[in-house]
């Protein structure tokens, strides 16, 4: 990616060829994790992330759910941007910063296409051997495979309902 500012002061962002400004993944990935927090990346995912691998990771704990984030670098950079904008100077903001940023770490893929995830967010939403890696559209959730399935099988959440919710008024704003 580069820029370029033009005459009126416009400034104009160039993609490399294959490498995209949003990520688009798609998948569900049943993985092992190893005792030193290791995690293979499955292939069909990195083929997903070919374009943003060199780039790398963060990995952050999740808001909403008990699962690890992982973000390619372009969507955290997005995430930090409007981040960013916020007033520090109003408590609220500066103490969703602390938390929304507590544990984030960088990661890398090692010469093997692992992850090392650190053993401080491996504890904190208690990973065990079986995990599962879940695209979340622009990054991946990264899921102990029993709670995973607690999740998506959570007999309090009515789904039919939730998706007309959601994605019932997406073409009819007024209704």
């Amino acid at each position: 990616m580069w820029e370029k500012v033009g005459k009126s002061g416009i400034k104009y962002i160039y993609l490399k060829e294959g490498v995209s400004n949003m990520t688009k993944l798609t998948g569900t990935f049943e993985c092992k994790i190893d005792n030193k927090g290791r995690i293979l990346l499955p292939s069909q995912l990195k083929k997903q992330l070919d374009g943003n691998l060199k780039d790398g990771f963060i990995i952050k704990r999740s808001v909403f759910q008990s699962c690890l984030e992982l973000y390619p670098m372009v969507e955290w950079k997005s995430v930090m941007e409007k981040i960013n904008s916020l007033n520090r100077f109003i408590k609220k903001n500066n103490d969703f910063i602390r938390i929304f940023s507590a544990g984030v770490r960088a990661l890398d893929l090692d010469s093997n296409g692992r992850l090392l995830v650190p053993i401080d967010l491996i504890t904190n939403i208690n990973l065990k051997k079986n995990v599962v890696m879940a695209s979340a559209i622009n990054i991946v959730e990264i899921w102990d495979k029993d709670q995973y399935e607690k999740s998506i099988n959570d007999k309090n959440i009515d789904f039919v309902k939730l998706t007309e919710q959601v994605m019932g008024n997406q073409n009819n704003e007024l209704s």
